[in-house]
């Protein structure tokens, strides 16, 4: 059996790094099976759906490397379940209800304050047909629910969470259809994962009562005759995981980390290796360790890995795991976005010093110049001055002056190095010398000793 997974945001807003992870997950669930990971745009409200950000996401997935391998609209389906919500209809298993939302909320009160669970009562089926007319002459449409069955407990075996059980008594109807026609997310969601022949669906853990509802309405949608897509006919419903909810290093998903996408990790210079590499891990039993290599991480990718506890996602292991990724980059991979000039042994040279790869000039600069005049010691301008005469240029020049200083002066260490360094770059750090030198050239190089000389 083909294993399809499915990432399925809704389009009212850019995905944020939870939506990323799910994504994530998703993808490589699917090609370490040799499956196929499906994006649904789920898009069934048009108060809040925007195109924008329906092309944000692709791009945002496309960033990450993400490609899917099949794209679907539900806004392109509502036929299909205006025809799933007739043969449930049918069946019996949906019906109207005509109570408002404060009318709904004073029910909850109510039972909270009983000490019962707030389980919608289920009022709507009491009412007679007379009573129906007479709402519908005042003008009040019905919203739609779902019946759950309560003659059995609804179980499966979670990918994450192992054994789950519910008694669909212990659990409201669920509204399926607002009183305009429009769709919420349960239905269609269930209708679309049956035609799309999603076998495996992980998602957050805030789902499980909704994936308990879902377990029904694919029973019902099956027995009323609907078949599933390809590979995925035999299959009563998709396999279910629940992975544990992703919170910042307070110990809760706050706003700030709630809003962080894809174009504010690209602005701050995060790789998409690195978000990948991080996410990838995270929650799960294994190290979060700089993996560039997908391959890698799809081989040590295992449900069976993932905890229960809350997934926490710190700003500081990112920057980490960012700074390590760039240190691996080789040159082919990143020529195309260095600054002009920058060959093979710049990029070498520079590369440990960054941590976000728009660093890069910055230290360039140590070569193509101008430097930053420092200032130095009498002493130091003479030891400066014997080293501009000492320059030699061989295949490795800056060991070549360092030893030829080091048995004439008698410096070592700091005094001999930190000078030389300063003279040649203008910082007391940066890249090795016995790279960057070369780079700079040998009539620059005397050129800088002997101005830092003269003072």
């Amino acid at each position: 059996m083909t294993t399809v997974t499915r990432f399925a945001p809704s389009p009212t807003g850019r995905l944020h790094v939870g939506n990323i992870r799910t994504a994530l997950h998703n993808w490589m669930l699917a090609r370490k099976a040799g499956g196929r990971f499906l994006l649904r745009i789920d898009d069934t409200d048009p108060e809040r759906s925007r195109e924008e950000y329906v092309e944000a996401i692709r791009e945002d997935l496309a960033w990450l490397g993400l490609q899917p391998d099949g794209e679907e609209r539900q806004s392109a389906r509502l036929s299909i379940y205006e025809a799933a919500f007739e043969r449930l209809r049918q069946a019996g298993r949906v019906y109207h209800a005509y109570e408002t939302a404060q009318e709904l909320d004073l029910k909850r009160k109510i039972q909270l304050g009983r000490g019962l669970p707030p389980v919608y009562d289920r009022a709507a089926l009491e009412l007679s047909d007379q009573q129906r007319a007479e709402n519908e002459a005042k003008g009040i449409a019905p919203h739609w629910r779902f019946r759950l069955d309560h003659s059995a407990p609804i179980e499966w075996d979670d990918g994450v969470r192992g054994k789950q059980k519910f008694d669909p008594a212990q659990l409201s109807d669920p509204v399926i259809r607002r009183a305009d026609g429009s769709w919420l997310y349960m239905l269609p969601s269930a209708v679309d994962d049956i035609e799309m022949g999603v076998t495996q669906v992980l998602r957050g853990e805030d789902h499980v009562s909704n994936t308990a509802v879902q377990i029904q309405m694919f029973t019902a949608l099956h027995a009323a005759g609907m078949a599933s897509a390809g590979s995925a006919a035999s299959l009563p419903h998709p396999a279910f995981a629940h992975e544990a909810l992703l919170v910042g290093k307070e110990g809760k998903l706050s706003k700030r980390l709630g809003s962080l996408g894809c174009d504010a990790f690209s602005e701050r210079g995060v790789e998409p290796h690195a978000l990948i590499a991080l996410l990838a891990r995270l929650g799960t039993s294994l190290p979060v360790e700089p993996i560039a290599d997908r391959g890698a991480l799809l081989e040590s990718f295992d449900l069976s890995t993932f905890g229960r506890a809350p997934a926490r996602f710190d700003d500081a292991d990112l920057d980490r795991v960012n700074t390590a990724i760039i240190h691996q980059m080789p040159y082919a991979q990143i020529a195309d976005r260095l600054p002009e000039g920058i060959d093979e042994a710049g990029w070498h040279a520079i590369r440990p010093n960054l941590e976000t790869v728009a660093q890069a000039g910055d230290w360039w600069q140590l070569v193509t110049g101008p430097i930053e005049p420092c200032d130095f010691s009498k002493e130091d301008q003479a030891f400066l001055a014997q080293a501009a005469s000492a320059l030699e240029w061989n295949d490795d020049p800056w060991l070549a002056l360092t030893a030829q200083l080091k048995e004439s002066t008698g410096r070592k260490g700091k005094q001999l190095f930190l000078p030389l360094r300063l003279a040649l770059t203008g910082k007391s750090h940066g890249p090795d010398m016995g790279e960057l030198l070369p780079l700079i050239g040998e009539a620059e190089a005397r050129a800088r000793l002997e101005r830092a000389a003269r003072g």
